[in-house]
């Protein structure tokens, strides 16, 4: 590769990771309907305003690469903390799995960061929302981790399964983002970290997912 190429290479990855930071941004402050590629691009420093569409095309195709730009990075987390966990662990060290990579990788996007919030948007947008969860379901880590959650979840119906795992997303998602709005606007306990999150995730999780299951027509619904 020539020195001008390599230059080149660069300065394409630089506008990328730029127009990635700026969209993060906006669709977690406005939602994904709400801003535009031209928007995008002003706030990325770009003064082509189709720098969005010449460098990943549609918008669905923006999200899913900041997604999976995040995704990459908890999923290798979730790999490491699955490598520790003995086949014959509670169910409590698979929801740990769950939890953890996801605010420890949160924590270390320091303050003010846009991710949580910006997943929130992408979970409420039907057909993102589709698209991102097939490909994050898709890979290694997260799937070795749900494995094992259904492993000590056996003995649930697999719809009442489903639905919790349904519910154990939502709470995940919407209580990280509450904690960096609050980070954000500095409105957060000092006290508390993303640690004592995580520690308080794992317990309503734990319970959430263990509950018995009371009503005769859940159990039947699947």
């Amino acid at each position: 590769m020539s020195a001008s190429t390599a230059r080149a290479a660069q300065r394409s990855a630089a506008t990328r990771e730029a127009i990635m930071a700026a969209a993060e941004r906006l669709y977690a402050e406005r939602g994904l309907s709400a801003v535009s590629n031209r928007q995008i691009s002003e706030a990325a420093g770009q003064g082509n305003v189709t720098a969005v569409s010449y460098h990943f095309g549609t918008r669905l195709d923006l999200v899913r690469a900041i997604m999976e730009h995040h995704g990459e990075q908890v999923d290798a987390r979730q790999s490491r903390c699955a490598a520790e966990v003995d086949d014959g662990s509670d169910l409590r060290q698979w929801v740990r799995c769950l939890v953890r990579p996801v605010t420890e990788h949160l924590a270390g996007l320091g303050v003010p960061s846009w991710h949580a919030r910006f997943t929130v948007q992408v979970l409420t947008d039907p057909v993102a929302r589709n698209l991102v969860t097939e490909k994050a379901l898709a890979r290694p880590g997260l799937h070795t981790v749900v494995r094992g959650l259904e492993h000590g979840l056996a003995d649930l119906p697999p719809g009442v399964r489903r639905r919790r795992g349904d519910m154990a997303r939502n709470l995940i998602t919407h209580t990280c983002a509450e904690r960096e709005r609050d980070l954000a606007n500095g409105t957060a306990l000092p006290s508390q970290s993303w640690s004592d999150t995580a520690d308080e995730l794992e317990d309503a999780l734990f319970g959430l997912l263990t509950a018995p299951v009371t009503h005769p027509h859940i159990q039947e619904a699947s």
